[in-house]
């Protein structure tokens, strides 16, 4: 029977099956940070188990780590966190790229530049954006502490098969929409639960379009539509983007794995739970106005009415009236970074809003390179000096102001544009009003103080 790109994949995996239960599945790449990992790694030692295949597990800082300089975290309960995982990566013989290693960074930006996220793929991680992978043509979940213990132990994983949607975008996309757009337009249409139960798979001829950066900006997201995972199959784009990484395969064994990896897209008549149309020429730049990716609107939009007691608390929380024009909503502050947008590709359109420009006297702006090699890149272009001379602050990699979880937070009442991927209340620091929109909406955002339609910025 024709298979999808997704069934193919877990039918690799399936290490033992049975009526009724979750498939026992076989995990070929466990990607470890030092939030989730403490506790799985003490309960492994209380059990007197060891790490079963230190070889297929990678460690990176991310969440907790400083990105002004210097290798201590802010508070104590985050420098124990990241001491605790070097100690555990180093009694397992584990790779770390901790503080200070020109590897570091954030852990869904790290994988797949170094080339250890390739189609076929099963791979997991303590992070909901784990997705993330899934751009390669891999199936990329985020797992509980209990399952990062369990897959520490055994390298296998219990999971039920999720149902499977088509998500279709076709058509040239619009002058100044950006895959990050193209996610947040798909997100407002189907909702926030529309891919529950969910491998969502990105098809079409939009997605086809993209860059590997775009690709992965999308399935990054595919989680906060409700979705297990997000995948889209592996292409010369694909293949084009992993030749000569670090950890790819090289000579034969490169011929090898393009026979294999052509073989995964989706068949021809293969059959989905769901399918979803998207047609390009509606998509616009989005900028989320709640407390959830689902409640966005084109900038050239307002704040629509409360249709809930949802849409009414989020007005509330986020200090905005239905019906105020998008571009009347002034900023505090702006954020370029995350898992989701801090690539090399993404640090380009935004420093080519700014040059020669500078931000609005009241906001103040900042960018977080996605990792440390990302940085190198950026400043061996000059990005780092546009940046500068615009008026933001260039820090070190790491998650940063995506989360409230290390110094870079917002003070409460403070309003964000931010490139990273939840708005929920306090996501950014307690009280902190996040709007999530791309990098060059956030650019431009930056120089006028408050939202704008960056395809009017000249």
């Amino acid at each position: 029977m024709p298979q999808t790109l997704a069934t193919k994949v877990w039918q690799r995996h399936v290490v033992a099956t049975a009526a009724g239960e979750p498939d026992l599945l076989y995990v070929d790449l466990h990607l470890v940070h030092e939030v989730t990992s403490p506790q799985a790694f003490e309960s492994l030692r209380l059990a007197g188990r060891r790490v079963r295949r230190p070889d297929l597990t990678l460690a990176t800082m991310d969440h907790d780590v400083p990105t002004q300089g210097g290798r201590a975290a802010a508070d104590p309960i985050a420098q124990r966190q990241m001491e605790a995982l070097e100690d555990n990566c180093r009694r397992e013989g584990i790779q770390l790229y901790g503080m200070g290693s020109a590897r570091q960074g954030i852990v869904h930006i790290i994988g797949p530049e170094l080339g250890l996220t390739q189609p076929g793929l099963f791979i997991v991680c303590g992070d909901s954006h784990t997705s993330t992978h899934g751009a390669l043509g891999a199936i990329a979940f985020g797992v509980g502490t209990s399952e990062v213990e369990h897959v520490l132990a055994t390298q296998t994983m219990r999971q039920r098969s999720p149902k499977q949607m088509a998500l279709t975008v076709d058509g040239d996309l619009p002058r100044g929409v950006t895959a990050k757009d193209v996610v947040l337009g798909i997100i407002a249409r189907i909702g926030v639960a529309g891919g529950q139960g969910h491998i969502i798979e990105y098809r079409g001829s939009t997605i086809r379009s993209l860059g590997m950066a775009g690709r992965m900006t999308v399935c990054n997201m595919s989680i906060e539509a409700g979705a297990r995972a997000g995948m889209i199959a592996p292409d010369d784009v694909t293949f084009a983007y992993l030749e000569g990484r670090s950890f790819a395969p090289t000579g034969r064994a490169w011929d090898e794995a393009l026979d294999d990896w052509r073989r995964l897209p989706t068949d021809p008549d293969a059959r989905f739970d769901r399918e979803v149309r998207i047609d390009a020429a509606q998509l616009e730049p989005y900028v989320t106005w709640g407390t959830n990716p689902g409640q966005s609107v084109p900038v050239t939009g307002r704040v629509p009415a409360p249709t809930g007691e949802g849409d009414t608390r989020a007005l509330a929380y986020m200090g905005l009236e239905a019906g105020t024009a998008i571009q009347d909503i002034p900023l505090d502050r702006v954020f370029i970074g995350s898992c989701t947008n801090a690539r090399i590709e993404d640090l380009r359109v935004a420093a080519a809003v700014l040059k020669g420009k500078h931000v609005h006297p009241r906001v103040r702006a900042m960018v977080v390179p996605g990792s440390a090699s990302v940085k190198a890149a950026a400043e061996a272009e000059g990005l780092d000096a546009v940046f500068r001379q615009a008026g933001f602050e260039w820090r070190d990699a790491g998650c940063s102001m995506c989360l409230g979880m290390n110094p870079d937070i917002l003070a409460p009442g403070e309003r964000c544009a931010s490139t990273s991927n939840r708005n929920f209340e306090g996501r950014q620091g307690r009280g902190g009003r996040t709007h999530l929109v791309s990098p060059p909406m956030a650019a431009a955002a930056a120089l006028a103080g408050h939202f704008v339609d960056v395809r009017e910025v000249g």
